[in-house]
């Protein structure tokens, strides 16, 4: 057994047991904390795939940004108080329904990814910044740089209709 293999089981066990403690912790506070060791596992096996690039930009923008903000808004709304008595019972078995319909689909999936991997060979180096950085900047420059100055107009937009006017 390799290292790699090793690393792929311990991140695995640790990304299904913090979901579940996510979904069995009774404190909200203690689910986005539990969400944010399950988005570092992920991104754990982001490089274990060779994928540096991927997993820096998940860690930034999920176990970052986003949790920042639903911690935010936890602590805003205060919900540590339990209201599962206010929903209803057709609400509920709709919810249920709906997650076995989910659960058929990644089933069906799952068991259709061993076609696609066979069918789709990856290049050794697919994920690597640099070969990001190569397409970015040589294949798609001006779609890149146009992009940037819509961001940029966007940004002075926004930053112009949020601006106070001043009184005379």
């Amino acid at each position: 057994m390799s290292l790699t293999e090793i690393a792929f089981y311990v991140l695995s066990f640790l990304a299904i047991f913090s979901g579940l403690a996510v979904l069995f912790s009774k404190n909200p506070v203690h689910s986005v904390l539990y969400l944010i060791v399950t988005f570092f596992s992920i991104a754990g096996h982001y490089f274990l795939m060779n994928a540096q690039f991927l997993a820096a930009v998940h860690i930034i923008v999920y176990a970052g940004a986003i949790m920042v903000l639903f911690l935010y808004v936890i602590m805003m709304l205060n919900l540590n108080s339990v209201q599962e008595d206010k929903i209803a019972t057709w609400f509920k078995m709709a919810a249920v329904g709906a997650a076995g319909i989910f659960m058929l689909v990644v089933v069906s999936l799952i068991a259709k990814t061993d076609a696609l991997q066979a069918s789709t060979p990856m290049a050794e180096n697919a994920g690597l910044i640099e070969n990001l950085g190569k397409v970015l900047y040589q294949d798609f420059l001006l779609p890149f740089e146009l992009a940037s100055v819509l961001f940029l107009a966007a940004m002075v937009g926004a930053v112009y209709l949020s601006k106070k006017e001043l009184a005379n």
